[in-house]
This record gives structure tokens, sequence and C-alpha cells, in this order.
């Protein structure tokens, strides 16, 4: 299958998708572990300062898909509030969105998120915590149907737009609300060596995403994620992580580990590089919600990441090498993504009481 080909039949499939009504799924980022409000309300909070920025931008597929490729961006804001001696609220705030091909087919959702972390046992230097959160969004899903093309509107593969019809889209820009909650717990045991587990439900009320006027009921998402450092020796340390992401038909599955070397003690500056993988199934949804049964696990991506930290700064980057079928659009056709994240107000006198891959 050459290029024009593959792209022709990737539009004919997008276009059958949104015909039928096709139950979402959500979007995700590679470098899951440094979009914590994205992933999980728990972690609104849980942080080595007082207030927190982050920042991600997801770039994927534009060799094959041109200015077309999916785009995907998140910013989120969060601080910890104490309580009593050792118990935090945190409190924050997201928003992020999301685009895709010539349709500009996209989402845009703007959320308030909050947890308690309660404080359950420690030491001077270790803790255990549980942390409870949840959030409230408001979401838009929008297309611009003058661009869509349809299968009935191409001919031997090629486009005419003079030829078929078109399907009636009543309702082209959704606004919705959203609800999650998330639970999360976490062990520091000292310096170099955490431990955390966390799981959370998205889409509680599961509104109705349908553009044509029919009744498609956003998908449930649950998210089980769990990782950690290991240290091994003062200045090198292990920091593995997974994700598992259920929506519907729909299963992913992230794991992996990074090397962190620490090369300044005094300014806190640290180097991470890792190695990722992603699996998934991705089965197709009819109108009615039916799946195809033939659906099975495949390998979707080898995952190469970096991470600079500097005291109060950190700085990300991830490479995607496609390993799914449609690494036959090209060599390059990958993603890439960028994560930036700063600390502000570093003076929390417990500064080995949390999870340390998030910030």
């Amino acid at each position: 299958m050459n290029e024009k080909t593959l792209r022709q039949s990737f539009t004919i499939l997008c276009c059958t998708l949104l015909s039928c009504a096709i139950y979402g799924q959500d979007i995700h980022f590679s470098q899951f572990y440094q979009s914590p409000l994205n992933l999980n309300p728990a972690l609104t909070g849980v942080m080595r300062s007082n207030q927190r920025f982050v920042a991600n931008y997801r770039n994927q597929w534009a060799s094959a898909l041109g200015a077309n490729a999916y785009n995907t961006y998140s910013a989120s804001y969060d601080q910890k509030i104490q309580v009593g001696t050792y118990d935090y609220f945190g409190v924050g705030g997201s928003m992020w969105g999301d685009v895709a091909g010539a349709s500009r087919f996209g989402m845009t959702s703007a959320r308030l998120s909050g947890s308690f972390s309660y404080y359950m046992n420690g030491g001077l230097r270790s803790a255990h915590y549980l942390s409870v959160g949840a959030d409230i969004a408001v979401t838009q899903r929008r297309v611009r149907t003058g661009d869509l093309r349809w299968p009935s509107q191409h001919n031997n593969g090629e486009y005419d737009p003079a030829s078929g019809s078109s399907e009636d889209i009543t309702n082209n820009n959704i606004l919705y609300p959203d609800l999650s909650v998330g639970l999360m717990w976490f062990s520091i045991f000292d310096e170099t060596n955490s431990l955390y587990v966390g799981i959370a439900s998205a889409h509680l009320n599961e509104a109705n995403v349908s553009f044509l006027n029919s009744d498609v009921s956003l998908y449930r998402r649950y998210t089980l994620h769990g990782g950690g450092e290991y240290g091994l020796s003062s200045t090198l340390s292990l920091v593995p992580g997974f994700v598992v992401m259920v929506q519907g038909p729909h299963r992913e599955y992230n794991f992996g580990t990074s090397i962190r070397i620490g090369i300044g003690e005094d300014t806190g500056e640290a180097f991470q590089v890792g190695l990722w993988t992603r699996l998934g199934i991705q089965a197709a949804v009819s109108g009615d919600g039916g799946t195809n049964a033939g659906s099975s696990l495949h390998s979707d991506a080898l995952i190469f990441s970096t991470k600079f930290e500097s005291g109060k700064y950190g700085l990300g980057f991830s490479y995607d090498f496609t390993t799914s079928q449609f690494k036959q659009a090209g060599t390059a056709n990958g993603s890439f993504e960028f994560s930036f994240s700063y600390l502000i107000n570093q003076t929390d006198r417990r500064k080995f009481w949390y999870p340390k891959v998030h910030g």
C-alpha cells in the first residue's frame, strides 16, 4: 500500500467513524507521568513545592498527515494547602485541547481539580499517604463539516465532491459537563526510594457526545497507574512507571523505566533517559455500540524519553517510534512530545514526602 492510498484510506476511515457517531477515545500523552492532573485528580497538589505549573504538547503522525496531523496540548496549575501538621489539600485547574484532520475535529476541556492527602504514618524522612481527588470540567467537541469527505464521494480511490452525498450533521458543536474521581496511595521510604499506585475514573456522568442528535454516551475511562524510584547510589536511580487505560472497547498499556542521573547535588540538576512501550486494543465501534470480535492486542509504539531537571525547572522530550500497521505510511511517522514544569515557592520542609516522578 503506497502512501497516497494509505492517506485516502485513512480519510475514508475517519469519515466512516464520524458518520457512525463513534464513541470517542480520550487524549493520551506518552509522558503520562508529566501530566499529573490529566492522569488522576488525586495527584492535585502532590509535589515537592507549594505551587506547580505544567505544560505539555504532542504532535502525532505529521509526516503522513501533514497539516492535518494530530496536535494535543495541555496546561495546568495546582497548589498545596497545609492542614494541621501533616495533611494537606490540593487545588488546581487545567485546560487541554486536541485537534486533528482536515475537518479540524477536536475537543477543548477546562477543569477544576481538588484533592485531600491524609498522612497515615511515617518517620523523619519517610511517610505514607492516601490521597483522594475529584474534578469537574466543561468540554467542547467540534467538527468543521464543510471539509469532511465521505466514502460515497470517492470513485476508484479518487475524491469527487460532485458524486455521492454527504451525511447530515445536525450539530457540529457540543458542550457538556464532565466529572472524574481518583484515589492514590504513596510511600516515601527515604531520599531515593518511593512507591505509588493510583486509580481514577473519568466521565462519570457519561455525557451524550453525538453530532447527529442521537443518543451516544461517552464511555467511562478507568485508569490504573503506578511507579516510583529505586536508588542504585546517591546519584543514580531507576524511575519505572506504568499506566493502564480502559475506555469501552479500547485498551492502552504503557510501561517502561528511566534512569535518573544526578549531576548537580547543590543545584538539584539531574538528567533522565528512558525507554517505554505502548500496547493497545482498539476495536471498531458501530452506531449501536457493537464491537468487532476479532480485536487483539498489538504493539503501538516504542518510546524514547529524556528529561532535564534544574532546581525549579523540568524539561522533557519524547519520541514515539510507530510499531503498528500505520508505520507503512513512512519511516518518520511517529510522534513527539514536549513537557515543561515549573515549581514555585519550594519551601516545603518535608522535601522527600512526595512521589518524585510527579515533580
